[in-house]
């Protein structure tokens, strides 16, 4: 079942007050009524049921109610706890930045952020924030429809070096933050799951735009520590590349139980 993403969280009574888009999405297209009960996720990532109590002069309001028992859903399978991943997306022409946005949101991804590589032909001007603020908006619609438990954040389109300075206050915060290159050519014989048996707290993709990396960027982030990969024999496009790589990446950490290595008792 679909989710709705609360602006805000209900009050001490556990009530809920929602208008403008909010209430043109509930009641227009989600065709919610008094009565009425549906999914919805707080702030907090905390998962809820509302009860819609009214719907007149375009607002609803509605009260949060205790979910029967047995039916709580699991954002995770039984035991398995996965750590944050982190997109860097070099910007592509066009829209495609709104796709792999939305895909990201949808995969469960916690962080995207835009950056400006060598090969990138749009450029950071004055309307960053601009796009920042309809990224977002495209984030909680992939999260209503898709019912990810991920709050997925995307920070405004930075340069290269700002970039930098951000994944060392990464790993400042996570030691064991594990950092890919998605890249055309094997830049060495690591494979996935070699580096994700390294159990770590953080994984952050680095996808290049239309043409990927410069042999200077793809020397740059190798020098950063990141650990080059390359998923088969097929050349991705920019929007298709983070989609397919985070897939890989959330199914091999799903699976981890099963492939790895077991140490045979003496």
């Amino acid at each position: 079942m679909k989710q709705f993403i609360l602006p805000s969280p209900p009050d001490k009574q556990g009530r809920i007050c929602l208008s403008g888009a909010d209430y043109h999405y509930l009641v227009k297209v989600r065709r919610a009524a008094p009565g009425g009960v549906f999914d919805a996720r707080l702030p907090s990532g905390e998962t809820a049921l509302v009860r819609v109590c009214s719907v007149e002069k375009n607002r609803l309001t509605g009260v949060c109610i205790p979910r029967p028992t047995g039916s709580e859903e699991a954002d995770a399978p039984e035991g398995v706890s996965l750590p944050p991943m982190v997109l860097f997306q070099a910007l592509p022409k066009g829209s495609k930045m709104d796709l792999i946005v939305r895909q990201a949101a949808e995969g469960g991804l916690s962080e995207v952020v835009p950056f400006c590589s060598e090969f990138t032909v749009p450029r950071i001007g004055t309307k960053g924030e601009e796009k920042r603020e309809r990224w977002q908006r495209i984030v909680k619609e992939a999260r209503q429809q898709s019912n990810s438990p991920v709050s997925t954040a995307v920070r405004p389109p930075c340069t290269g070096d700002a970039l930098g300075r951000y994944w060392q206050n990464l790993r400042e915060q996570y030691p064991r933050a594990l950092g890919l290159l998605l890249h055309q050519a094997p830049l060495a014989k690591g494979s996935l799951h070699g580096y994700l048996s390294r159990d770590p707290e953080l994984v952050v993709l680095a996808v290049g735009p239309e043409g990927g990396f410069s042999p200077g960027e793809a020397a740059w982030f190798l020098a950063l520590g990141f650990n080059p990969i390359v998923i088969g024999n097929t050349i991705f496009r920019v929007e298709t590349a983070a989609l397919y790589a985070a897939a890989a990446v959330r199914t091999i950490l799903l699976e981890r139980a099963s492939w790895m290595l077991k140490i045979p008792n003496p």
